[in-house]
């Protein structure tokens, strides 16, 4: 199927929405098709993007305070009971504070919860370190039973949170607090477990993750300029990896580069790295946060001080060319 991107991405007039409010809007519509699906927050329901859903059905909306152990045991125990509960705080304090509760109380018992981690990444930006989670993907992902998901734009994490409520799996979602260009469509296709070519190429495989993934575009419209074929697919979903679309990339490529908004170790390149070296090693680098904490200030200038930009991506690919 044809990914087809966004006309307004293409001309440079993207528009920008946040993928917290992107969800929000499809946790709506989850609402509106199953009345099974419910909500929680802790004190943070504006937040994470689940005002809408509060106000549409107040009687499925439940707040649980400052407690985030107490929000995914209580989503839990609703999913025991045939709700299908949509768990959401900043991604900090769910996982960061209260995994030990989603292990025991989710994952083990394979209730089908859907955590949402808000706010995660660098771009929380003045709210600094304490709030800057980039170690959520490590964690979750080694989790048993858990799915991983990072959706690129607004647009498309109102496909995941649909998609979400109709999967029979702990899933664990998370997505950023500021807006984000919008490269993909209404028509454009999401399902748990696929990734997706948005420009063939035949020099290097260029795989990312999240909002991260509208710097690679851009990085491939520039590397073509130095007569570099990167091929750019876009992986919203990181746990279960599409296998083959990523192994059919490199056969052709023989080259890879990941691109995540989170730390180098354990993250979305780990789960690549860990695939490839399994069924096809490949020269390969990973351009994440390398071993460091977040610190306060504005989204641009923090990804541009941990070199999470076009820029940094096009010097890795050409230096994964040349060499």
């Amino acid at each position: 199927m044809t990914y087809g991107l966004n006309e307004k991405f293409l001309n440079g007039q993207p528009d920008l929405e946040a993928t917290r409010a992107g969800f929000g809007n499809g946790l709506l519509t989850a609402g509106e098709q199953n009345e099974n699906v419910v909500a929680l927050a802790a004190d943070l329901k504006g937040s994470v993007g689940f005002g809408k859903f509060a106000e549409r059905f107040p009687e499925r909306f439940v707040e649980v305070g400052i407690a985030e152990q107490n929000l995914v045991t209580v989503a839990s125990g609703m999913a025991h009971m045939g709700k299908i509960p949509f768990a959401g705080s900043f991604a900090a304090f769910s996982p960061g504070r209260n995994y030990e509760q989603i292990r025991t109380s989710i994952a083990i018992n394979n209730q089908p919860v859907k955590i949402l981690g808000s706010h995660a990444g660098l771009n929380v930006g003045e709210d600094g370190v304490t709030n800057q989670m980039l170690e959520d993907v490590a964690m979750m992902r080694a989790m048993p039973n858990m799915v991983v998901i990072s959706p690129g734009d607004a647009v498309e994490a109102a496909k995941v949170a649909i998609a979400c409520a109709n999967d029979s799996r702990p899933n664990y979602i998370r997505v950023m607090r500021e807006p984000s260009p919008i490269f993909s469509t209404a028509d454009s296709p999401f399902e748990i477990g696929k990734a997706y070519i948005l420009r063939e190429g035949s020099d290097v495989s260029i795989f990312s993750t999240g909002t991260m993934t509208v710097q690679a575009l851009q990085a491939a419209a520039e590397l073509e300029k130095s007569g570099i074929s990167a091929e750019i697919i876009h992986c919203p979903t990181i746990k279960p990896l599409d296998n083959e679309t990523i192994l059919n990339s490199v056969r052709k490529t023989g080259r890879v580069i990941t691109v995540e908004e989170h730390q180098i170790v354990g993250g979305f390149g780990s789960a690549v790295a860990e695939l490839l070296i399994q069924e096809l090693p490949t020269k390969m680098k990973i351009i994440a946060v390398d071993n460091k904490f977040g610190q306060s200030g504005a989204a641009a200038e923090l990804l541009q001080h941990y070199g999470l930009t076009v820029g940094n991506i096009v010097e890795v690919a050409k230096e994964l060319v040349q060499n």
